[in-house]
């Protein structure tokens, strides 16, 4: 099958169907653009995939969902309520954490609900928590002003003054472990807040504070489930894209981009060519540059910039459909391990999967029964790994490594986890493979230090016109939320701008 569209001013082509790329499309459509996505993988959804097992529904990818204003601009900007395509639901308790001393604490919207459970191993510590809430409430508004709604195309961007005072405020050189230190002592309260720089891939021992801002958007601003199942939301982008008359073609690889005279003029794939003088791709910066673009056409990301920098964190999934439930789990729980460090210390510096990872479990059907048989349970179970090295071979340790992940949870009271009928692993290797994310790297580049952290790969491309990115290894960020936000920002400046 061989398709060809003649070049127009109109004219946009997105590599990828993820969350930036349909937010991107939406955008764009809305716009007045033609727009047409291509994506390899059989459906949309870019990492978050939607299994069904045995009666067992699972959400393979994001799960835990929160700024959900975020996701309602995308269907208001066109005009539509997202309500009438997606249903969200608040989660009270938002999370339940479990510490290895037998300590609970179910995240609340009440911060002194929340206290009071901390009281009950440090009083000293739920007393400031509070005070600690109000700085990341704090941190939260200075990055949602400066940073999550703005792109940064240039270094004037970068260095404006007003950049310049937020930088400074948020204390870039400060670690997430440091600012957290200034208010707690107790090891559970520290891994309970520490957590949330893996959510952007990092380890709090490396990742600036500002990432303690987490802590404000999951318990004052909420952590919502998705009736149907987290895919739900990437449905509901695409049927408005559709909608709008967003071209989607699944299933076409794109091979290269094609360019003239320094300026993209369309891609290559496997059936065929499309022309456009714009082409976005909503993927990994660093893979889609190394398997895209020859050397020589991209001089400032040359293959020796790419391996310099550092990878976020990737996953080892375990799908479990198992034919009884457990009361120790809500829709979202954390079991967390005695010490943190040693599980960074091990995915970063050693490369390895932790001995003793701390363990994430979604359990949709606890909100929503029928996602499961009648007594069952679909648990989606993620443990931080390493991304994809010479230190560790998944092909040959997928299996003792799901085997060591049950006993793990047996031990922490899951008794036949892993007899039901569904007990199946997705490893870094299989995210390389499907979305091409490099290195396996759930999030793109790590945001360990403020140059990964504040100064990302640029939305638009130093060497090729015409040629830009949304998604999680670009600016804002990765996470859910803020990838759509990649989108959504890269589209309005083409719209308003070229």
């Amino acid at each position: 099958m061989n398709i060809n569209q003649q070049p127009g001013s109109r004219k946009i082509i997105i590599i990828g169907a993820g969350f930036g790329g349909l937010s991107c499309a939406i955008t764009l459509a809305v716009r007045g653009y033609e727009v047409t996505m291509l994506e390899k993988q059989p459906v949309v959804g870019g990492k978050l995939q939607s299994i069904e097992r045995a009666g067992y529904h699972f959400d393979r990818g994001p799960s835990t969902i929160t700024m959900p204003h975020v996701f309602r601009s995308v269907f208001e900007y066109a005009g539509r309520s997202m309500d009438d395509y997606v249903h969200l639901y608040e989660l009270e308790p938002r999370t339940r954490n479990i510490f290895a001393d037998g300590s609970v604490v179910d995240l609340s919207r009440d911060a002194s609900v929340t206290a009071q459970q901390i009281a009950a191993y440090s009083p000293e510590d739920a007393l400031n928590y509070p005070r600690f809430l109000q700085e990341a409430e704090a941190l939260y508004q200075k990055a949602d002003t400066q940073f999550l709604n703005t792109l940064l195309l240039s270094w004037k961007d970068k260095l404006k003054p007003s950049m310049g005072k937020s930088l400074l405020r948020v204390r870039p050189l400060t670690t997430l472990q440091l600012l957290l230190r200034k208010y707690f002592r107790h090891p559970n309260t520290l891994m309970l807040l520490g957590r949330y720089a893996t959510y952007v891939g990092a380890s709090p021992y490396q990742a600036p504070s500002i990432f303690a801002m987490m802590a404000h958007v999951e318990a004052n601003q909420g952590v919502y489930g998705v009736r149907g199942g987290t895919y739900q939301i990437v449905r509901g982008m695409e049927k408005l894209a559709l909608e709008l008359g967003v071209q989607i073609r699944t299933g076409v690889e794109v091979n290269r981009i094609l360019t003239s005279s320094g300026r993209v003029s369309g891609v290559e794939t496997d059936q065929g060519s499309w022309q456009a003088p714009l082409v976005i791709v909503n993927g990994d910066v660093l893979s889609a540059n190394r398997m895209l673009l020859p050397q020589e056409q991209r001089p400032s990301l040359p293959d020796r910039r790419i391996d310099a920098y550092e990878p976020s964190l990737s996953g080892f999934v375990t799908l479990a459909g198992v034919p009884q439930q457990y009361d120790q789990l809500l829709h979202h729980t954390v079991f967390f391990p005695e010490q943190y460090e040693p599980e960074f210390q091990s995915i970063f510096g050693q490369k390895k999967p932790p001995v003793q990872p701390t363990l994430y479990i979604c359990h949709s059907g606890y909100s929503e029964p029928e996602l499961a048989p009648p007594g069952g349970s679909n648990l989606f179970i993620l443990a931080n790994a390493p991304y994809i090295s010479d230190q560790w071979n998944w092909q040959e340790q997928r299996e003792s490594y799901g085997q060591q992940i049950g006993k793990i949870l047996e031990g922490y009271g899951l008794y036949g986890i892993r007899q039901g009928p569904v007990w199946e692993h997705y490893t870094p290797e299989d995210i390389r493979r499907d979305t091409y994310a490099h290195q396996g790297a759930i999030y793109g580049i790590s945001s360990n230090g403020p140059r990964q952290t504040f100064f990302r790969p640029g939305n638009r491309s130093r060497d090729v016109q015409g040629l830009w990115y949304v998604g999680g290894t670009t600016h804002p960020g990765g996470g859910t939320p803020v990838v759509t936000l990649s989108g959504q920002l890269v589209a309005r400046h083409i719209a308003d701008h070229l």
